[in-house]
């Protein structure tokens, strides 16, 4: 049997905080994917980052989900799918949906929206 070491668990745990950061880095959000998508899907026509315009900002929509687990899931649906919006004045239309299949870049755009 080996051992117990400081330098035995020193080295363990550097080993898994290693690895805690190279998971972190996988899941790092690309800003400048995920605003790319939004200017290719006219996401900037109704949104801006903090500041009402057609629709509420992202900001908004980041508050409005903050530490709520169905967030990701619920604005993955509603960017996919083109449900119906109402607006301030009344008037409905369907919401436009995502320009791409990737749900990798889908899930980014997400992050980015909710890190506001």
């Amino acid at each position: 049997m080996k051992k117990i070491t400081r330098a035995n668990v020193l080295a363990a745990l550097s080993a898994v905080a290693v690895c805690f950061a190279a998971s972190g880095e996988a899941q790092a959000i690309d800003a400048g994917g995920a605003q790319a998508l939004a200017r290719k899907s006219n996401c900037f026509k109704c949104h801006a980052l903090d500041k009402k315009k057609e629709a509420v900002s992202w900001k908004e929509v980041a508050a409005k989900y903050k530490g709520k687990p169905e967030a990701e899931a619920k604005l993955i649906k509603h960017i996919t799918t083109g449900p119906k919006v109402k607006f301030d004045d009344g008037s409905e239309e369907d919401h436009p949906i995502v320009k791409t299949k990737d749900q990798g870049d889908i899930k980014n755009l997400i992050a980015w929206i909710l890190s506001m």
